[in-house]
């Protein structure tokens, strides 16, 4: 599969020199920022431009991916529920509720199984929970429709996420979509793309499959 939107965030190799841990924490989102690589299932923490802390992380599913993209902490929570660990640190993704947590599951850390949040060991979301200001920035690398390892989703209404949103305004350029690129695909999407469908000759299914992506640009 080669991907070619150009929503794409850098998968480069985020070891580099430990730093200093003992810097002083600084409330402030251009000092502190959280870097997320889903691939290496890695949390890094930088303050002024130094890595202070890595933390091993589990990620979302293929079929629930977490978000690519750049984003902010705007809610710090406690004990939201065993499921979640005691620490929620929530972010502002435009197409649902997503956040970094602790979990009861610490077999998962390490692995593609959430549901699109961000898994920590308890012990480690209450260390970064009392690190991290509201405001921190996060970038959460890789590809909005997959990685090197996952290939772009099956889309169909119901479904949300980065993925969504590029069909939305792949659709809106080509004229086909007239409402909100939220990310969340629902009737609206789905009358879109079936206009579409029918103008190239496919199933009117309303089911973003790979000969949707090829033939919106987006795979080869």
């Amino acid at each position: 599969m080669i991907l070619l939107s150009s929503i794409v965030f850098g998968l480069f190799d985020p070891n580099s020199a430990y730093a200093d841990p003992n810097l002083p924490i600084v409330a402030g989102q251009e000092v502190i920022s959280i870097e997320v690589y889903p691939v290496q299932h890695q949390l890094i923490v930088r303050m002024q431009g130094q890595k202070i802390k890595v933390y091993s992380i589990a990620v979302g599913n293929p079929s629930t991916p977490t978000p690519v993209g750049e984003y902010q902490v705007v809610y710090k929570g406690e004990n939201w529920g065993t499921s979640f660990g005691p620490r929620w640190l929530g972010l502002n993704v435009p197409w649902g509720n997503y956040g970094i947590h602790g979990t009861n599951r610490p077999y998962s850390i390490g692995q593609h199984l959430s549901h699109g949040c961000i898994r920590m060991r308890n012990s480690d979301v209450i260390e970064l929970f009392e690190l991290i200001p509201l405001g921190t920035k996060i970038t959460i690398y890789g590809h909005v429709l997959g990685d090197i390892n996952h290939n772009s989703r099956d889309l169909a209404e119901g479904d949300v996420g980065g993925d969504v949103q590029l069909i939305q305004s792949r659709l809106k350029s080509a004229g086909y979509f007239n409402g909100i690129c939220n990310g969340k695909f629902r009737a609206d999407t789905t009358t879109a793309l079936k206009k579409f469908q029918r103008d190239r000759h496919m199933d009117q299914n309303g089911v973003v499959s790979a000969r949707v992506y090829e033939e919106l640009g987006l795979l080869e």
